[in-house]
């Protein structure tokens, strides 16, 4: 279950660590790898919520975790 009073945008490498469960450090090289679907807001890296669900969804469905 979500909380939608957070919103859909993550602002920030901090943010999208968090969400994901991993360190800042991973969210980065996730991000330069282009593994993540992030995108910009003038200079400040984003993604939202949905696009990581989705992603994260995609690799459950590949390696048969469910």
């Amino acid at each position: 279950m979500t909380d939608d009073r957070k919103g859909d945008l993550l602002y920030g490498v901090k943010a999208i660590a968090e969400h994901l469960g991993v360190t800042e450090r991973r969210a980065q090289y996730l991000k330069d790898k282009g593994s993540i679907p992030t995108f910009y807001l003038d200079s400040t890296v984003c993604s939202r919520r949905s696009l990581l669900n989705e992603w994260l969804d995609k690799i459950a469905e590949r390696t048969n975790v469910a």
